[in-house]
């Protein structure tokens, strides 16, 4: 599989295009998220504090072709059970780049924006306004030189249940949806 990922770099290469793309993964919220690169084996874990970022160049996984960078709220989360997890999952072919996005084990992100955004507009974004997964199928698919972006509370916007208004003076950032009584915002219903 080495040898697959080598040669699609090549193909890219010899046209004068860029080779392949990168998933980012950005921490907008106040407290840092937990990052792990799983294929066929699982990486260290990555902690994203907020206003940064961990990117990973678009690869296939010789064990089981696609990549996905599972992400929870609590540290060493993913060796814990019943730990919520998003999962933000990639698959690159020669041409485009196969992306989704899921939670497993509860909607532990409930109240945070959360949002997928790729760099090519003509490919189609993955928002969850609420931190919530949507029914129905979330599967995209774009070129595989674009960059795609997972971003935690889009927009520095409040997670629900976070002091606002009154309880928070100085803090001009915008709640989720609104505050109940100026005192903690709250997410959508």
């Amino acid at each position: 599989m080495l040898f697959n990922a080598l040669a699609i770099a090549a193909i890219y290469l010899a046209t004068g295009a860029r080779a392949v793309g990168r998933a980012i993964v950005t921490n907008q919220c106040d407290e840092p998220i937990y990052l792990w690169s799983v294929g066929g084996s699982v990486s260290k874990q990555y902690t994203i504090v907020k206003d940064t970022s961990y990117s990973e160049v678009f690869h296939v996984d010789a064990a089981s072709g696609g990549i996905s960078l599972k992400i929870t709220s609590i540290e060493s989360g993913l060796f814990k059970p019943n730990v919520t997890q998003i999962n933000f999952a990639y698959s690159l072919d020669s041409k485009q780049v196969w992306y989704d996005m899921s939670s497993v084990f509860g909607d532990g992100f409930a109240g945070r924006t959360i949002k997928i955004a790729p760099t090519d507009s003509s490919c189609e974004s993955i928002t969850w306004g609420a931190g919530k997964q949507p029914a129905g199928s979330q599967v995209k698919t774009c070129q595989a030189e674009t960059d795609l972006e997972l971003s935690f509370c889009t927009g520095h916007c409040l997670p629900s249940w976070y002091p606002c208004g009154n309880n928070a003076p100085g803090d001009s950032r915008v709640c989720c949806t609104h505050c109940i009584g100026s005192h903690h915002c709250v997410a959508a219903p």
